[in-house]
């Protein structure tokens, strides 16, 4: 037993679709089971939708008709008129019409998850269909039916006993099946979601849940590499990753993986591919238990749009383990995902991504009893095994607000 998952980029078009058969005749089509995201960049368009809902609901048709538009041209590459693949994505839109008009919850996070969902529903339903006009049966699954969790709506955590339940009873692993990435539901069966580009950890709960043999990940580049191309020159490919060394990258901020994706696949030491879709018979990078990182280069991850907050006691008593307890729990409260971290005597300094928008009230609330400072739109720079050297280029140019080191990893918040 096999999962692939494919990325939004796998899928973007017509072409990509095609491309997917092509990559499931070199590999083989049983024993599979393929996670697959929405297709190109059909969330972004979606979130218009959702934001059209809350700011400007005369713009929601145009914004819905935009997504329609672009999925029915790639259907109309893919197959003919009188094909039943065109009333099923007409129907899917029609029912995602249906829940605006008649939703009553002003939960932004709620309502984000109901509609995102339909990103991966559509390209699921077309994927499927191509396959099976392509010869090669599957089956489709709903992820949501599969993979139940909390109502942490936008970021919900996993119900794994149940979950693991309801996958082994429902999934023939002797064949293909066509499921997807991102999304699941709670135990009222409305649809939840697992945090932005968590498509890949969707894989490696269903191959958790089957003790699959290998996870890939088809991507659009040959694996992983030492840095993001689009920022670092000369990137190596990295061809042997261990799982500890991976989960401190996607910590850190790689997009290559996603940062819960590893977790479930060491507990059980199911070995994970990174491969490119484009050159399927590439052996990419492999990700598995106790192995040296090969080759031995330096690693660099750059996260932009951080917020990196300093606080300081108003009469300079000290930052004790009380106060890093309760500034935490505002953190949790405000859904602050936390980059890094340091602390002196009279003084606490945090470095955070603002997913979901709540800046502003966790700044009241830190105001109430700290002196705050805070840097928007900063940039967290993360180094593993470099040297000074390499560092010092990168760093040119560049004012430095925060450092912190260890043996083998040097963190700087930047001010461009």
């Amino acid at each position: 037993m096999q999962v692939f998952k494919f990325g939004g980029a796998s899928v973007k078009d017509a072409d990509s679709v095609q491309n997917i058969v092509t990559v499931l005749k070199k590999t083989g089509y049983t024993n599979k089971l393929v996670v697959i995201s929405a297709m190109g960049k059909t969330t972004n368009a979606l979130e218009e939708v959702i934001n059209a809902y809350f700011d400007d609901k005369v713009s929601i048709s145009e914004a819905i008709k935009k997504s329609n538009i672009y999925h029915t041209q790639i259907i109309s590459s893919l197959f003919p008129e009188e094909h039943a693949v065109f009333e099923v994505i007409k129907t899917l839109f029609e029912d995602l019409e249906n829940f605006l008009k008649r939703n009553k919850s002003p939960n932004y996070d709620f309502v984000y998850d109901q509609v995102i969902c339909f990103g991966e529903l559509i390209s699921t339903k077309i994927i499927s269909a191509y396959l099976t006009q392509s010869g090669i049966k599957n089956n489709w699954l709903d992820a949501r039916e599969l993979i139940k969790t909390n109502t942490n709506y936008r970021d919900a955590q996993v119900h794994w006993e149940t979950t693991q339940k309801a996958i082994q009873k429902n999934i023939n692993t002797e064949e293909l099946s066509i499921t997807q990435g991102f999304i699941a539901s709670d135990q009222n069966n409305f649809t939840t979601t697992l945090g932005r580009e968590g498509s890949d950890y969707t894989g490696a709960i269903f191959a958790y849940c089957l003790n699959a043999d290998k996870v890939i990940i088809w991507k659009d580049v040959p694996g992983v590499l030492n840095g993001d191309p689009r920022v670092f020159k000369n990137t190596k490919l990295l061809q042997r990753i261990s799982y500890n060394e991976a989960i401190e990258m996607a910590f850190y901020g790689a997009s290559i993986i996603h940062p819960k994706t590893l977790q479930p696949l060491q507990r059980k030491e199911i070995p994970l591919y990174v491969k490119s879709f484009l050159t399927p018979e590439s052996p990419g990078t492999f990700i598995g238990k106790g192995i040296q990182l090969d080759p031995m280069v330096s690693c660099f991850i750059l996260k932009k749009d951080q917020i990196l907050i300093s606080l300081s006691s108003i009469d300079f008593s000290f930052i004790m383990e009380d106060n890093i307890s309760d500034i935490f729990n505002l953190l949790h409260i405000y859904k602050m995902k936390v980059t890094m971290m340091q602390n002196s005597a009279i003084s606490f300094s945090v470095c955070v991504e603002n997913k979901f928008n709540n800046l502003e009230p966790l700044l009241k609330k830190l105001r109430a009893i700290y002196k705050v400072r805070w840097n928007e739109g900063v940039t967290l720079l993360t180094a593993r095994h470099a040297s000074s050297n390499e560092i010092n280029v990168l760093l040119h140019g560049r004012t430095i607000l925060l450092k912190q080191e260890n043996r083998t990893v040097t963190q700087y918040v930047l001010k461009e």
